[in-house]
């Protein structure tokens, strides 16, 4: 197992970086490190059940293809052909018919799936057509179920909600996230990319459905614990409407700390705009060995996006060193 590279010493290959999430949220990661290394690698949840991805899902006892396509979709060559065929993955149909709501990618990926009999190779397939800058691997080789307990908002519960789709639109507070079957076995290449790798990068992302899924797999979870890379967690913008509904960002990394108590970090990022008790989240930060970074990387819009530039230069200077905290009074 090679070791990671440290402040100070030269460098003769491109640091390694393995991202772990799933969704906007990943994809909003992966579009700012593709900037910064050529060695990327994403880890991709694997525990959605619903709109094209649930019905292909049901149908064929695939695994969910939908955040694996938003990962292949935000590594594409920056190209003519690269962006060409990215949008011919995010392409979806229009219409009631039996086809409405399917994107292309989603499509693509299971009959490379069924061909091939592989997964791994399958979303390799897709990366090769791309001229991805990184590969895109799914977290487990099975589809998995997300279960929870969510109190409800009077007080009541709690109540067993199932799936991800109705986890992550719960108006109640999730109090603590399962997956079905429990104890999943990890996909190997999965484990070993957390293993070698220099960086690893959590977040940002839906916290329940998307993040803390990766420590609910238990050969994943030992790894992220154990590896000699450095370990960053990016903050989301903004807490989010549903499964996170009026959580604080140091409270986002509490909930960390509940699924991987021996779980260390270098960094955590987060914007300015998105936290109201900056010595609060210092402190939480702290707790896990880490510097806070405070940075814009939002648009300046207002919208709650990662501007894909500003999050990588963050990243460029976490991954150098530079933790000085930037936040202003």
């Amino acid at each position: 197992m090679p070791a990671p590279a440290r402040r100070g010493r030269r460098r003769s290959r491109p640091l390694r970086v393995t991202a772990l999430g799933g969704g906007h949220g990943l994809a909003a990661s992966l579009a700012a490190l593709r900037h910064v290394t050529e060695d990327l690698t994403a880890v991709v949840t694997v525990a959605d059940d619903g709109g094209s991805s649930g019905r292909l899902r049901q149908e064929f006892g695939v695994l969910p293809p939908g955040d694996l396509r938003m990962a292949l979709a935000a590594l594409c060559h920056d190209s003519q052909w690269g962006h060409l065929w990215r949008d011919v993955l995010q392409h979806r149909f229009p219409g009631d018919g039996p086809l409405a709501g399917h994107s292309v990618g989603n499509l693509l990926i299971v009959a490379l799936w069924q061909l091939l009999d592989d997964p791994v190779d399958g979303l390799r397939v897709i990366g090769e057509l791309l001229g991805s800058q990184g590969r895109v691997l799914p977290m487990s080789l099975e589809p998995l179920t997300i279960e929870a307990d969510v109190h409800g908002t009077d007080g009541d519960g709690p109540a067993l909600v199932r799936g991800q789709v109705q986890v992550a639109s719960t108006t109640g507070r999730v109090g603590w996230v399962r997956l079905v079957p429990e104890d999943p076995p990890a996909n190997p290449e999965a484990v070993q990319a957390v293993l070698e790798a220099d960086w690893v990068v959590l977040g940002p992302g839906s916290w329940f459905t998307s993040v803390c899924t990766h420590l609910l797999v238990p050969e994943l979870a030992h790894a992220l614990e154990t590896t000699t890379a450095r370990r960053c967690v990016t903050l989301n913008l903004a807490p989010g409407a549903s499964e996170t509904a009026g959580y604080a960002p140091e409270q986002m990394l509490e909930v960390l700390s509940a699924y991987a108590p021996g779980l260390t970090l270098d960094a955590v990022v987060a914007d300015p705009s998105a936290v109201d008790d900056v010595d609060a989240l210092g402190r939480a930060a702290a707790g896990f060995g880490a510097d806070l970074v405070m940075r814009q990387v939002s648009y300046a819009d207002g919208t709650a996006r990662h501007h894909p530039l500003r999050l990588a230069a963050a990243y460029a200077d976490v991954f150098a060193g530079v933790t000085a905290d930037l936040r202003r009074a």
